[in-house]
């Protein structure tokens, strides 16, 4: 079944999720954050059990939305997906960028990660572009403490130009200053001025000349900077959603059209046109946040913040990072293989053990052969060899690949392979779920190959083929 316009894109968050309102004074809150942030712990000690889960229309996608209830006032809180950026590389990107245009979100919380706050300011800083009503949530700071870390949180939010809370969502503490700061953004007249990162001068020269008439169109409906990048951008998939979310296409405008061919003509004469342009803004986000965070972030262990940036340039470097990932994913892929052999072999045999006295007491009880065949050779044969084959290596595999992911070693894995992916029109982080795939695969044929199990493959495959009811069903 494929996917149409309305299940996607704006479809999906504007109308094909139902915010569950009860009343119009009713608050819409968007939790926006990177991967394993604490964003879900967060949302989770706000809201309780009066949550609701499903999945984006159209998509796979999680999503969940709950209530909070705080001086007599619902705060219906709507927890996006995990995305390092808007720039809507991937499903992710695209479900938490429409949701904050369209969603009809009264404010948003982006949750920062205070150990690594500088990758975490690059998505409160698109958030901040989009939804000036915005604050900023920096959460682990428990971690930071115990690693020698410390945000100056109020200079962080003299510098943002918006609310900045600490949490430790973990230990439930800072939680009622955050909704304090989201109460206050909500209620204020007017939205606040945040911070806007510096583009470069042809860039930022294009954008002065797009943005008065998309002023005049827009209405106040969404930021005219922020659209005005966008359409220069001319990234397809929102130029539809901003035409059916707005009711019109902005490029039909007569004023709008012209300035914006202006616009993508100087970009062009500057060479800024097409992904040029994206990597130049992408670069501008990057280094605001680096500049900021090293303004608000001191380490009191200077040494151990100079051996995790060296172990980030091994790890991430284009001559060391490709290299050190495949090392680390054979190993681990190694084990897998190796390890899983002795307790899977161990574990066929009491399973089929426990077969042979399941066919002893079956036969004692003269049952029909079309039951024992049904219950024993069917349903329970099947059963220990999908068991006996697959629990020992997952056992093994997934907590390994855990310890990757709480080392922080995943998301650098994307990183060094989000070029290569591209090229393909996908996104590095698509890598860890083909890696996944294939190492079930893999443990299927090392065993064929190793002589590990063929007899069972053998009668469990004839079994399978001889394995008809209908013809039990008129033998008796």
């Amino acid at each position: 079944m494929g996917l149409t316009h309305t299940s996607t894109g704006a479809g999906a968050a504007g109308g094909g999720l139902a915010i569950r309102r009860r009343s119009p004074e009713d608050r819409v809150i968007a939790l926006a954050g990177n991967p394993n942030v604490g964003k879900s712990t967060l949302f989770n000690a706000f809201t309780g059990m009066r949550q609701h889960t499903g999945n984006w229309p159209g998509k796979t996608v999680a999503t969940a939305q709950g209530r909070h209830m705080r001086h007599g006032r619902d705060y219906i809180l709507v927890d996006l997906p995990g995305t390092y950026s808007l720039l809507a590389r991937s499903a992710e990107e695209e479900i938490a960028r429409d949701f904050l245009c369209f969603g009809g979100a009264d404010a948003a919380v982006v949750v920062c990660d205070a150990t690594c706050l500088e990758r975490s300011l690059n998505l409160a800083l698109q958030t901040l572009e989009l939804q000036p009503r915005t604050v900023v949530c920096v959460n682990l700071l428990d971690e930071a403490r115990d690693k020698g870390i410390q945000v100056d949180l109020e200079r962080l939010s003299h510098i943002l130009g918006v609310p900045v809370a600490g949490t430790s969502a973990g230990r439930l503490e800072g939680l009622e200053p955050l909704m304090a700061a989201v109460d206050a953004v909500c209620g204020a007249p007017q939205p606040p001025e945040p911070f806007q990162a510096a583009y470069p001068p042809a860039v930022e020269a294009a954008l002065a000349r797009l943005e008065p008439p998309l002023e005049g169109w827009l209405a106040g409906r969404l930021p005219a900077r922020w659209t005005a990048l966008r359409l220069l951008d001319g990234e397809a998939s929102l130029l539809g959603a901003l035409s059916e979310a707005l009711g019109d296409d902005p490029t039909e405008d007569p004023a709008v059209a012209a300035a914006l061919e202006e616009a993508r003509g100087d970009l062009e004469a500057a060479g800024l046109d097409g992904e040029a342009l994206r990597e130049a803004v992408v670069s501008a986000l990057v280094g605001s946040a680096a500049e900021i965070a090293g303004e608000v972030v001191a380490f009191r262990r200077a040494r151990e913040a100079q051996r995790d940036q060296r172990l980030d340039r091994l790890l991430t470097s284009r001559a060391t990072g490709i290299p050190v990932m495949l090392g680390l994913l054979a190993l681990v892929l190694w084990l897998t293989l190796w390890g899983a052999n002795l307790p899977s072999e161990l574990l066929s045999r009491a399973l089929f053990w426990v077969q042979d006295r399941l066919t002893e007491l079956f036969q004692s009880l003269h049952a029909p052969d079309w039951l024992h065949g049904a219950l024993v050779l069917g349903v329970y044969r099947t059963l220990a060899w999908v068991v006996s084959v697959m629990l020992p290596p997952m056992a093994i595999f997934f907590p390994l690949f855990t310890l990757l992911e709480d080392f922080g070693y995943l998301p650098r894995v994307a990183f060094v392979l989000d070029h290569a992916f591209q090229k393909a029109r996908a996104c590095g982080k698509q890598a860890l779920t083909m890696w996944l795939g294939k190492n079930r695969v893999r443990r299927l044929l090392w065993r064929e190959r190793h002589g590990h199990g063929d007899e069972l493959f053998r009668k469990i495959e004839v079994e399978l083929v001889e394995f008809e009811p209908r013809a039990w069903y008129n033998k008796t």
